[in-house]
């Protein structure tokens, strides 16, 4: 990153002005606040979504008289219900608490997750999986939002790392818990699937009671830091973008939303990349079973995988934050997932396929954490950002209903020969949506920068706040990170 930054309020400032040892204290501050409770949360959110997927090889569709087909039409529901009430939940929470917000939410798919183990037929299991779409439908745009009112544009990409690399690790640590927990076959008259959705839903639950006293508020609002550290959380965010704004909700920043081509850009990239981070983590336990491994072998070996894609994210975006660089890493993690893919349908070994799961698996993971994270960075004002992070979740989920009707068993012939295919289209399509927004946004760049050398771009004191703040990322010294 330049030593210097345009902000998006028009004035220039140096990034060492708020690189001094106390705000490296207060961001410390506010990391600890916020990334271990949120991580929690999306852990235990990606953990009871995919849990099923655990569930399925240690008797789930027998017991309950499910076909492969109708288990499939399971796991479209809950995306179903999720891209239904995705933009719905992030406009309550803008109107409302993040604080009481987010921990309801995780309190509600707690006690739905608990309930899937004592559904007794497949309409239960229909029925259970909606819901369940219903109440997590709100927490990850939700913890982008407040991400974006807590962190200035360049520190929030690596904090999303961070809180996305909680599903890789609930995929690491499902597989383990479900390999214990399925042991308990039996106890209580219960078989060994009910007791993974009862036990891992309690765990929800409690810790859901717990957010309630952990999950902050709104920035200006939040009690953990003090009247100065406010103060100078406020300097930073106004130095950099609309966050310190306490915005009024009004619908021009929803319109604004549903009318720019980025915001669909955005949508439509997740869109690509959700149809394989879902097939891939709701049937990563099949695909391994269907190399030749038993189901508890197959419990286990989802374990490497998901670890390497914790650990490539991490580093991924870590090296992005520093360059200061999105799309190139993108289309890297694109190309490592194709790899991935390549190797499962080109190799006959299951060894050589077993490798081809793990490319699959950190670049899937890895584009998933960098792309989830660019709107917010480049989308302002806060409700127009607030809803262009609920239309990426929404659109892209759609990508995931497609990804889990794909993977039925008529067409798992060769090892999901076919799915495999269409995944690797789906990512060679992200790819071209990654490379038009490189390619549209740098350009805009630089006709600002042209106009600002020019000295052609209006005065910043020439624009009232109400104006600044309805420009938002329209405004002329707003520069996008691409």
């Amino acid at each position: 990153m330049s030593t210097k930054e345009v902000s998006e309020k028009g004035s220039v400032t140096t990034t060492d002005d708020f690189n001094t040892p106390e705000d490296k204290k207060l961001v410390r501050k506010i990391d600890l606040r916020l990334i271990p409770i949120l991580t929690l949360l999306y852990l235990l959110s990606f953990l009871d979504r995919s849990n099923i997927g655990n569930a399925k090889i240690v008797g789930l569709t027998e017991d309950l008289g499910v076909s492969p087909p109708e288990y499939n039409t399971a796991l479209a529901l809950y995306f179903v219900a999720y891209v239904i009430f995705e933009v719905p939940a992030n406009i309550i929470l803008k109107r409302f608490n993040p604080q009481i917000w987010l921990p309801t939410l995780t309190l509600f798919w707690g006690i739905v997750s608990v309930c899937q183990g004592l559904i007794t037929d497949k309409a239960g299991l229909f029925g259970i999986r909606f819901l369940l779409g219903v109440a997590e439908a709100g927490l990850f745009p939700g913890v982008i939002y407040v991400f974006s009112v807590y962190y200035r544009r360049h520190e929030r990409s690596w904090r999303v790392a961070i809180f996305f690399g909680g599903a890789a690790v609930a995929g690491a640590f499902g597989g383990v818990l479900a390999y214990a927990i399925g042991k308990m076959d039996g106890v209580g008259g219960r078989r060994g699937w009910e007791w993974i959705f009862i036990l891992e839903g309690i765990l929800t639950v409690a810790v859901a009671l717990f957010a309630y006293f952990v999950v902050p508020t709104w920035s200006h609002k939040a009690k953990f830091l003090s009247p100065s550290e406010k103060e100078r959380l406020f300097q930073r965010l106004n130095a950099d973008s609309d966050a310190a704004l306490i915005e009024r909700f009004e619908w021009v920043y929803v319109r604004q939303a549903l009318t720019d081509h980025l915001v669909w850009a955005y949508a439509f990239l997740f869109h690509g990349f959700a149809f394989v981070l879902y097939s891939l983590s709701l049937f990563l336990p099949t695909i391994i079973a269907g190399l030749g491994f038993q189901s508890w072998q197959a419990q286990l070996m989802t374990v490497p995988p998901n670890s390497l894609a914790a650990a490539t994210i991490w580093a991924t975006v870590w090296l992005s934050s520093k360059v200061n660089r999105r799309a190139p890493f993108i289309i890297a993690s694109a190309a490592v997932a194709i790899l991935g893919y390549i190797i499962l349908l080109t190799t006959k070994t299951a060894a050589a396929q077993y490798v081809g799961v793990h490319f699959a698996a950190a670049g899937v993971y890895t584009g998933n954490a960098l792309l989830l994270s660019w709107p917010g960075e480049n989308v302002s004002a806060q409700t127009k950002r607030a809803v262009a992070v609920a239309m990426q979740i929404t659109i892209g989920d759609i990508g995931a209903i497609a990804g889990v009707l794909i993977y039925r068993p008529n067409l798992s012939a060769h090892h999901f020969r076919i799915p495999h295919i269409i995944a690797i289209g789906y990512l060679l399509f992200s790819v071209l949506v990654t490379i038009y927004l490189y390619v549209w946004m740098g350009r805009e760049n630089r006709r600002r920068d042209i106009l600002a050398s020019q000295q052609k771009e209006v005065d910043d004191s020439s624009f009232t706040p109400e104006e600044r703040q309805r420009l938002g990322d329209r405004h002329p010294s707003y520069r996008y990170v691409i």
